[in-house]
């Protein structure tokens, strides 16, 4: 496992639709790791081996992070915002954060109080950011409505082979789906794989569609993160047992193509490879979802990380879980071949 450049991109700013400098990150990175390496309008990245084989199998991972936007500077210079993605708004007061704007990045504290504090029903709009402007030109200066915020933390490793940090969910994905593909070259993998980083996960889906309906896939999975339920105030009702530390999740889910479970399945027993199962009904909430309704339809399969305290600021899960992850899903792209026949019957 490369964690120079995991860490790398766990430290870099991706709120969803600015993801730009991760997928910049991410291009650079596999250009020699790939027969192909392509980036589209809307910057999702797209590395491929072969090419030319008609069968196409997809990995997306989502490179965009949940953060804020700024939408206002009140008279005094204090930032408003909005949510992008699903944030816990009490996680904000109090802690610094990061403005993405087209200068470069700025610093900001997000305002606090006892008030605040007690405020159980505090929304997005409710927050202040002091970026230390004297007032609203000062701040404008310096800022304009639409760039992007994210907390100012650091990536942190704990014990026994556990990380810590902001927006895991979901660029160990995206670093997952990448690795996967230079490992599964070197397993010769004669299928067409393609995997991409896609943009807007978080807010939109629209960076999958773009993707999948110009790749055209078999087949796609969508790599991301799950729930797990060795942490407090999660029932194993919602997740089942999951927990950090004991190998990739696979779901069970009514969209779900079965086949391709079962074929994960090999491929974790011929690693030797435990894995995880977790059942949901309706939607996945990931790019598997849109990926499935584009063209003729595409069948597909979720693996997921298991991981702790997801869309906080200090988000939890396990190196092993990510490289067990690589391995699975390079053994997934090196079992497939072109006359693979996914019908159930």
């Amino acid at each position: 496992m490369n964690r120079e450049f995991l860490y790398d991109l766990l430290s870099t700013g991706s709120v969803s639709g600015n993801e730009a400098a991760i997928e910049k990150k991410i291009y650079d990175h596999m250009q020699d790791k790939a027969d192909q390496v392509m980036v589209d309008e809307l910057g999702n990245v797209t590395a491929a081996l072969n090419p030319s084989s008609p069968f196409k199998v997809l990995l997306a991972g989502h490179a965009d992070e949940i953060g804020l936007m700024v939408t206002a500077v009140d008279s005094d210079g204090y930032l408003m915002v909005t949510n992008l993605g699903g944030i816990y708004t009490t996680t904000y007061p109090g802690h610094k954060v990061r403005i993405y704007t087209k200068d470069g990045t700025i610093y900001g504290a997000v305002a606090n109080s006892r008030e605040i504090a007690k405020n159980s029903e505090l929304k997005a709009s409710d927050l202040r950011i002091d970026i230390g402007a004297k007032d609203r030109e000062d701040a404008l200066a310096h800022v304009e409505l639409g760039d992007t915020v994210s907390f100012d933390t650091d990536v942190r490793e704990l014990l026994n082979d556990c990380i810590t940090g902001r927006a895991l969910d979901d660029r160990i994905g995206a670093f997952i789906v990448m690795e996967a593909l230079a490992e599964a070259r070197r397993k010769g993998a004669t299928v067409g794989c393609y995997s991409v980083t896609t943009t807007g996960e978080e807010t939109t889906g629209n960076g999958a569609f773009f993707t999948a309906s110009r790749v055209k896939p078999n087949i796609a999975i969508a790599v991301d993160v799950t729930y797990t339920s060795d942490n407090c105030g999660i029932s194993n009702a919602l997740t089942g047992d999951i927990a950090v530390g004991k190998g990739p999740v696979i779901c069970n889910n009514p969209s779900i193509h079965k086949k391709l479970n079962a074929i994960l399945r090999d491929c974790a027993s011929k690693l030797g490879m435990a894995v995880q199962t977790e059942a949901a009904n309706g939607r996945t909430g990931t790019d598997g979802d849109t990926m499935h309704l584009t063209g003729i339809g595409v069948p597909f399969a979720l693996v997921s990380i298991p991981l702790r305290y997801m869309h906080n600021p200090c988000e939890v899960g396990s190196l092993k879980d990510i490289q067990d992850c690589i391995d699975l899903l390079s053994e997934f792209f090196a079992s497939c071949t072109e006359d693979m026949d996914l019908k159930p019957f």
